[in-house]
């Protein structure tokens, strides 16, 4: 799992054996099953997470229903706005398989960045990226029909077709579980 995590890192800094010590002395190698309820609606929260290996997925529930916003696979980061605002969420995190997530928090994240300044600069740089990617993201959902999401979708990752339960999928692309059956049943046929 260390090595995951540093192979991720190595991406942005390079790290001593020092700081690669300091990182995993932070005891932030955390593992749920599936179906594990990370974060409740109404919950308050400092902890950001970081996943490894697995998926989770941000959903709200919506006049009963659940409505899926995002998944989060191997080294995708999640900082939920109940951290950032200091208020109670106004979602649910779960995981939608067996995760192996690194958790941290603001006070754990100063404490390293003042002892290794160059995280602070990962930190900086990795922000930048997933600030770009998620509008992005919810750009193309905006401008796109339910097909092209679900096109996108497999040309983007193809692993959450898989991976995920079809009415979550469904959700995600904001369409009901029977509607993506036809649309997958209209896409196989189109390309027969």
């Amino acid at each position: 799992m260390q090595d995951l995590l540093f192979g991720f890192i190595s991406k942005y800094i390079s790290l001593t054996e020092d700081e690669k010590n300091a990182i995993v002395s932070l005891d932030i190698f955390r593992s749920f099953k599936k179906g594990t309820t990370l974060l409740g609606e109404g919950q308050k929260s400092k902890d950001s997470y970081f996943v490894l290996k697995g998926c989770i997925r941000v959903y709200y529930i919506i006049d009963g229903e659940e409505k899926t916003t995002a998944f989060y696979t191997e080294m995708d980061a999640l900082t939920p706005h109940c951290v950032i605002n200091n208020t109670p969420s106004g979602y649910f995190i779960s995981c939608v398989e067996n995760s192996l997530l690194l958790i941290s928090n603001a006070d754990m994240e100063t404490e390293v960045n003042n002892k290794f300044p160059k995280f602070d600069t990962m930190c900086k740089l990795f922000s930048a990226e997933l600030l770009v990617k998620q509008q992005m993201d919810f750009d193309e959902f905006k401008t796109s029909s339910p097909e092209q999401r679900y096109l996108n979708l497999l040309q983007k990752r193809p692993d959450l077709i898989q991976r995920v339960p079809q009415h979550q999928l469904a959700s995600y692309l904001g369409i009901k579980p029977q509607s993506l059956s036809r649309l997958r049943a209209r896409i196989l046929e189109k390309k027969s």
